[in-house]
């Protein structure tokens, strides 16, 4: 027997469920893609950014009439730019790891009232010299020397930042024949002596450019850098950053071959323009340091105290980080000390970081002309 059993009409609920199911998940893979080809476009975007960057004042600087130019002196062939000569002649010593061009958010309005001269001095942009070149302030300095003797040709004005200002130290000292007046901008007076410079964040660097020296990968300094010091990217840039930095200089690169490295995008000009100096740096220069031969028979107190001209000591901030090192140039009692020893001091205290003439520029130049050309 046969029954005819009635099918019920299926409910629409299950079949309006997994319509909306369908589209939900329709909706999420169409967000879901369009953010990946969003973030696609973004980084496109990014990299193209970086790639065709030029800082605007590579033209300011050629505008104001600078010429870069070579000297060859005793076995150094210095790189140095030179401005119009529109007064005294103005010798400027750029930071450690550093180049010239650090020095160019102040360059045009210098220009105005000096002859200026930017060296790279050892170490640092194209300068070049025997591959035994002993980097230490004696050997560096003496040839600086020369280089006052028979490019300049008269005595100067002189300002340094970081490790150029004990290298103007060291001119004033032992060359005051050549040396008219000098700005000290936030030199590492005291604190970079060894041992004392364990006690400092600036170890840390100095290990990197050791650490590049014995494993010998000096040919890439920038990428070797890049890879052992992410931290500062982290605090300086933005966390997680490092890698994303390092990218970004192999895209620029392949773009740009044979260009000083620029990452534009980076708001910090004292660490955009790092990209350039470390480039072309020697970690020999830094390694010296990190093994206490750099300053070996470079006395600071006594240099110092033998310093004749009139000298200005330009003290940026500093702080004590949580392992107790000495994050800065110098703390309150190094520069006290320094002014201690000088005969004709004058001492400024600034609320900048360690480069006053990138973060201050308009500030570094006031301070500068006040001091040299007594304008106030």
């Amino acid at each position: 027997m046969t029954h005819d059993i009635e099918t019920a009409p299926a409910s629409d609920a299950p079949r309006k469920q997994r319509g909306r199911r369908r589209r939900a998940l329709r909706i999420t893979g169409g967000i879901a893609g369009g953010l990946v080809l969003l973030g696609v476009v973004a980084v496109a975007g990014i990299v193209i950014k970086v790639v065709t960057y030029t800082d605007p004042y590579v033209q300011k600087v050629a505008d104001a009439g600078y010429e870069q130019k070579t000297a060859d002196v005793n076995e150094v062939a210095f790189s140095y730019v030179e401005g119009p000569d529109n007064g005294e002649p103005l010798v400027l010593l750029h930071a450690q790891l550093m180049n010239w061009f650090d020095y160019s958010r102040v360059m045009p309005d210098l220009a105005e009232n000096y002859h200026v001269y930017v060296v790279d001095y050892q170490g640092h942009g194209e300068t070049t010299y025997p591959d035994d070149y002993e980097m230490s302030a004696n050997n560096i300095g003496a040839d600086l020397g020369a280089f006052l003797d028979e490019v300049v040709g008269e005595p100067a004005y002189v300002s340094g930042n970081s490790s150029g200002g004990l290298l103007t130290l060291w001119l004033a000292a032992n060359r005051g024949d050549m040396v008219k007046a000098i700005v000290l901008e936030d030199p590492p007076l005291f604190a970079s002596e060894y041992p004392r410079i364990k006690e400092t964040v600036a170890i840390k660097a100095f290990s990197s450019s050791e650490a590049a020296v014995q494993e010998g990968e000096t040919d890439d300094f920038l990428n070797f850098w890049l890879d052992a010091n992410k931290g500062f990217f982290n605090k300086y840039v933005a966390p997680g950053s490092a890698d994303a930095i390092k990218g970004l200089v192999a895209a620029y690169r392949a773009a740009n071959p044979g260009e000083p490295t620029e990452i534009g995008i980076i708001p910090d000009d004292t660490v955009k323009l790092l990209f350039q100096g470390l480039e072309e740096y020697d970690p020999r220069f830094g390694a010296a340091f990190y093994e206490g031969t750099w300053n070996e028979g470079f006395d600071h107190a006594e240099a110092l105290a033998a310093v004749e001209c009139p000298v200005l000591l330009m003290h940026a901030n500093w702080s004590y980080n949580e392992e107790g090192l000495l994050d800065g140039a110098m703390d309150q009692d190094d520069a006290d000390l320094a002014m201690s020893y000088l005969q004709d001091g004058t001492y400024v205290k600034v609320d900048s970081d360690h480069v006053v003439h990138l973060e201050h520029p308009d500030e570094f130049v006031e301070i500068l002309d006040g001091f040299l050309l007594g304008e106030q």
